[in-house]
């Protein structure tokens, strides 16, 4: 494969680079050009301001300059999720400051979304904080999912949530597609939007033991975004014994024909070095 390549149905198989988990050796500002070198014109990002979720407008411009300069487009956009990589798994759910932090993120992302033409904004829902009663956080949570969608929606965007993976984030109430899936709808009932959407990551649905196949099967036309990383080890592809290009296939032939982001860890070697299995 090459990062943009055509499978035998004509269609794009399409690869981007997911800048926060590869080419971090570099500063945020070189990775864009660090991924055109290595082939890729589409690149996604967790929020890169770990410690705000409003950051000077000279760093928003920056950053989009720097993503104009290698010709690179992001497809891909967190909001503030709190402390990504690190024991947080975003602010949509947790009361007091970090939705407060959440909230103020919201025109922010937004608004630099629209600046870049990026198609996809991503928040995740947050931890199950002890004390707080559930039905409370998902509650907040709502409210704070349909201000993230109309505004994404005036971006041009779309919404997405995400579930991840129990054992590295068993905090987090989405463990499963259909926990997520059933968030997306409450989302677009309460908005009449329809922009919100799954976001299908094939390792944290592996780790949680789904299948991959009727995931695929049952919600590939509610997906907007697909994320991956081999299983175990969360590597490039063929590190691990996750039938890539077959679920990759089947995404494919089921209708999905948006982006592929690129969410592994590149392993004891520079990141430039970890895409050799798209030349296979």
């Amino acid at each position: 494969m090459a990062p943009l390549t055509t499978n035998g149905r004509g269609a794009e198989q399409r690869f981007d680079v997911n800048l926060s988990i590869l080419f971090t050796e570099l500063p945020l500002l070189e990775r864009p050009a660090a991924a055109a070198a290595a082939g890729f014109t589409a690149v996604e990002l967790w929020w890169p301001w770990i410690d705000t979720p409003t950051p000077p407008q000279s760093e928003l411009d920056a950053l989009k300059r720097a993503l104009d300069d290698a010709g690179t487009q992001l497809v891909g956009l967190n909001f503030y999720a709190g402390r990504l990589p690190g024991p947080d798994r975003g602010a949509v759910s947790v009361p007091g400051e970090e939705a407060e932090r959440f909230r103020a993120n919201v025109s922010v992302a937004a608004g630099f979304a629209a600046s870049v033409d990026c198609p996809a904004l991503n928040a995740l829902y947050g931890n199950r904080v002890e004390g707080v009663d559930a039905h409370l956080q998902d509650t907040l949570a709502l409210d704070n999912l349909v201000l993230a969608a109309r505004a994404a929606s005036d971006a041009g965007a779309i919404l997405l949530i995400e579930a991840l993976n129990k054992p590295e984030s068993p905090l987090y109430p989405l463990v499963s597609a259909e926990s997520a899936i059933a968030v997306v709808d409450r989302v677009n009932e309460a908005t009449g939007l329809d922009n919100a959407a799954f976001l299908l990551d094939l390792y944290h649905l592996s780790m949680n033991g789904e299948d991959l196949n009727e995931v695929i099967y049952r919600y590939a036309d509610k997906t907007g975004h697909v994320q991956i990383a081999d299983n175990p080890g969360r590597g490039a592809p063929g590190t691990g014994s996750l039938p890539l290009d077959d679920l990759i296939g089947r995404l494919r032939k089921a209708g999905y024909a948006g982006w592929i982001g690129l969410e592994y860890k590149p392993g004891d070697r520079p990141s430039a070095e970890a895409f050799g299995w798209l030349a296979n």
